[in-house]
């Protein structure tokens, strides 16, 4: 079908005000013409976000260190498959409201340049080449494969955009032309060229002096031109006033409005876009413009089969919702997204009667959700997946609060309830780490210690009462298993020393307690990878606010780090063979049947980065042989 051609004949029936209109996020639609309105405001990071009940996979930063494209699309497949018959029943009230509709702002292809950014959990980590491959896998999910568009994926923010959170409204990355399109924008330039995403989101800040959502260098020079973007541009929510308010490059909602519609912007998320009559009228937009961003508008939303009556999705039945099926496979997601990053023998668990279990995430709900998440009918936190998957006893205490070290007079304090348990069993379960209270967006982390800080996090070191915990419980002398959970790189360098073992969870959805349980105790082996670098400590990080690459994630990092990026132990013992430049033999030669992500690096002289990655899974006693094109 012709979707542009049916777009052009569409909006040509409209007037001025009504193709306006339809540039508004929570566009009113046109009756006359049998166009309902619709919100185009939806999330879908990991899961549908905030419209009731869903399946709540692990957040995106623990997707990526799955390294699995197959098993990131079959995620984003039953997300779309959800996102579906939500709208399926929805649409029965005659329209859409927020997040109701088919339009989804995800996912979040941003690079993860400083683990201090507080939405750096909400991508798929540091590297354009996974973030491109994962970004990839994940639109194509959504927006399916068929004669309409199952739902439309819309990539952010575009560009250059990683915090500081409290400066993003008027913030300006300045950045070189090598690390632009080295590190900013390839994985955008990725995913247009290899999913076709039907929108991109601009960002908050400038770069170099221009606005994003207004940019003629990002909007027409590279996306369009040189990208070879076809669909519709979206502010982010509130950019566009920004231009005046926060970046001071215009004076009112009228120029800002011109602005980012004369440089690409077609649709506000906000309530600028409602000035455009006036800014019309004071002959700052053409109507030219007003009909190429409506049209390219209505082109999306007749490719989503919202005005047709044989769309093959529209029978998806809401039982999908939250279904056996896809709990099972946020399970398995869960499973793979858990990182091994110590292990002298411990795991799996065995011979183990008494198990304590320990630590201020332990049995906090927060942390199984990260960000923009939905709501889930049944969760399973770390604490509570333990005690259902433990054949002996299981004793429980909270240890410490997640940041305060000293208490106040009348509080609880838990230590020595933690060194009482610790004592009483054969073996520890640490639990530590941050939650989403602790990293975050701005407008939505509210109980960070600093508040300042307005989402990110300004160290890297664990909070002082969990450094407390981990020596109390070391003076006990068990054995340690330290769960450290985030949705960053922490500095573990205390856990490392303390610990027999270690285990990086980033947020691992509504069934991680599930899923650590069954790698605790060996019913799966651990196969995940970092998608980004652990460093050992605040020292090792440059400035926050400076944008350049030098010194920053693998590629450039010129320090010795924690554990790097890549890195992850499996419960086999593996063995990587590279017979020539591109062709890798891996052979399992015992302990247990696993997954084994393989790694394709290439050297361009200044730096080496990865250039591919394929997961595979291995017997015991078998080999397998995987080949790469880079």
């Amino acid at each position: 079908m012709d979707f542009k051609k049916m777009a052009k004949e569409l909006v040509a029936r409209m007037t001025l005000e009504e193709k306006m209109g339809e540039m508004r996020f929570d566009a009113p639609g046109v009756e006359r013409l049998g166009i309902p309105a619709h919100n185009y405001w939806n999330e879908a990071l990991h899961g549908v976000a905030r419209s009731g009940v869903a399946t709540v996979f692990p957040q995106a930063i623990g997707m990526a260190s799955s390294f699995d494209t197959e098993l990131m699309n079959e995620v984003a497949t039953a997300i779309s498959d959800e996102a579906r018959a939500k709208y399926n029943e929805y649409v029965k009230f005659g329209d859409t409201d927020i997040y109701q509709g088919l339009t989804y702002w995800s996912p979040n292809i941003n690079i993860f340049r400083d683990p201090r950014w507080g939405r750096g959990h909400e991508t798929y980590g540091e590297d354009p080449c996974l973030t491109g491959k994962m970004g990839v896998a994940f639109i194509k999910g959504l927006q399916g494969e068929g004669k309409y568009r199952k739902l439309d994926a819309t990539i952010k923010h575009y560009a250059v955009h990683s915090g500081p959170e409290p400066l993003r409204h008027s913030f300006d990355a300045v950045v070189s032309e090598e690390d632009l399109y080295g590190t900013y924008l390839p994985a955008f330039k990725y995913c247009i060229e290899n999913a076709d995403p039907s929108a991109v989101m601009g960002a908050y800040n400038r770069v170099n002096g221009e606005v994003c959502c207004g940019s003629p260098t990002l909007l027409q020079k590279i996306l369009r031109d040189e990208f070879g973007f076809k669909g519709y541009v979206v502010s982010d929510c509130g950019a566009v006033r920004d231009f005046h308010q926060g970046h001071k490059v215009t004076n009112d909602e009228i120029e800002s409005a011109a602005l980012a519609v004369n440089n690409g912007c077609d649709m506000n998320c906000g309530f600028v876009f409602r000035r455009l009559k006036e800014a019309y009228d004071a002959g700052l937009i053409s109507e030219e413009r007003i009909t190429e961003a409506a049209e390219r508008i209505m082109e999306a939303r007749l490719r989503l089969g919202m005005f047709a009556d044989d769309c093959e999705y529209d029978n998806i039945p809401y039982d999908v919702v939250a279904s056996p099926a896809h709990k099972a496979l946020s399970l398995k997601m869960a499973e793979s997204s858990m990182v091994l990053l110590k292990n002298n023998g411990i795991l799996p668990l065995k011979n183990v009667k008494t198990l304590a279990v320990i630590g201020p995430t332990a049995d906090d709900k927060d942390v199984l959700l990260g960000n923009y998440h939905g709501t889930a009918d049944t969760y399973t936190t770390l604490l509570r997946g333990i005690q259902e998957g433990f054949d002996g006893k299981v004793i429980y205490a909270r240890g410490a609060e997640l940041t305060r070290a000293k208490l106040g007079f009348c509080e609880e304090h838990p230590m020595r309830e933690a060194i009482i348990a610790a004592r009483r069993a054969d073996a520890v379960v640490l639990c530590l780490g941050i939650t989403p209270r602790l990293e975050g967006e701005e407008t939505e982390n509210t109980n960070a210690s600093d508040k300042n800080l307005k989402g990110d996090k300004g160290s890297i070191m664990l909070p002082k009462s969990q450094i407390e915990l981990l020596s109390e419980i070391k003076r006990c002398g068990k054995p340690i298993v330290c769960v450290h959970v985030s949705g960053s790189c922490m500095s573990l360098l205390e856990i490392d020393e303390a610990c027999d073992a270690i285990l990086q969870c980033f947020y691992p959805g509504a069934e991680g307690g599930k899923a650590l349980a069954n790698i605790l105790f060996g019913k799966v082996s651990p196969s995940a990878r970092l998608p980004v670098t652990f460093y050992k400590s605040d020292s090792d990080l440059p400035p926050f606010e400076d944008y350049s690459m030098k010194n920053r994630t693998y590629r450039f990092f010129e320090g010795e780090p924690m554990y790097p990026f890549g890195y992850g132990l499996t419960y086999a013992d593996i063995n990587e063979e590279w017979l020539t430049d591109c062709k890798a033999k891996i052979t399992n030669n015992g302990g247990m049947d696993t997954d084994y992500s393989v790694l394709k690096y290439n050297s361009n002289g200044k730096f080496r980065e990865l250039c591919d990655f394929k997961k595979v899974h291995i017997k015991v006693g078998e080999s397998v042989t995987v080949d790469f094109d880079c």
